[in-house]
């Protein structure tokens, strides 16, 4: 890989960095960035998802007291059940190839962005009732099941079960987003290790600049309104929908 496609790789993992956390849409950039750099699709898409797990570094690199807002033990379960279904998604990639649920995850998309906007009010009509708690960590484990398996959209996907079965900030959902899909693609980076052809060069390249990208998202999120910030979740879901149902 020559200097200038890698120095393009970082540009592009900066914008991916950004977009990732601020929207869950990370793939839109990266995956296209990948192609363009001459990789195949096969090769773009385990590749990126070691880049991929630089935002959720990067993300949580100033904000560590916020992220264990709940205690230490919280957050290590939720991460250990985000890497043991990335790790599940990414054996089920493998064996299964990536068309195999193509026809249903546009749709999980687009009922995810429609929740990220009615979010607020389910709750108001949820009330003081607070969800059961296994409730929340069964549908954790699914995101993170197909987080590691496809990805697209999933931290869209994470937001819409924060807000339906948690009475976490909205704020706090996005970083924990980021971090647990990090956690999910690491388990799946090991696995495409064995398995998938790697791009070691342009996986890096896309990882430095998504570390910066993903330091970026919360400072870039607290200029932005939640009002504002859902709707362009919800865009961005419609639109990523979209093209994975006509591409």
């Amino acid at each position: 890989m020559d200097a200038l496609t890698f120095g393009g790789l970082v540009v592009a993992g900066v914008a991916t960095g950004l977009v990732g956390y601020l929207t869950g849409m990370a793939s839109l950039v990266s995956y296209p960035a990948m192609l363009a750099a001459g990789l195949s699709p096969v090769a773009a898409n385990v590749s990126q998802t070691f880049g991929l797990i630089g935002i959720g570094a990067g993300a949580a690199a100033r904000t560590v007291p916020i992220i264990l807002e709940n205690g230490r033990g919280d957050v290590a379960t939720q991460m250990a059940l985000a890497a043991a279904g990335g790790g599940i998604g990414a054996g089920v990639l493998l064996l299964a190839g990536e068309r195999t649920f193509a026809a249903v995850v546009p749709w999980l998309i687009v009922i995810a962005a429609v929740a990220v906007v009615v979010g607020p009010r389910l709750r108001l009509l949820r009330g003081e009732v607070r969800p059961a708690r296994w409730a929340y960590l069964l549908g954790l484990g699914l995101v993170s099941i197909y987080c590691g398996y496809f990805g697209a959209g999933a931290g869209t996907i994470y937001l819409a079960l924060a807000i339906l079965t948690t009475s976490e900030a909205f704020g706090r959902s996005m970083l924990m987003k980021s971090v647990l899909l990090a956690a999910c693609n690491i388990t799946a980076a090991l696995i495409f290790v064995k398995y998938g052809p790697v791009n070691w060069w342009a996986a890096l390249a896309l990882g430095i600049g998504c570390i910066v990208g993903g330091h970026l998202g919360p400072k870039a999120q607290r200029r932005i309104s939640e009002p504002t910030l859902r709707w362009v979740l919800f865009v961005a879901g419609l639109a990523l929908a979209a093209w994975l149902a006509w591409r």
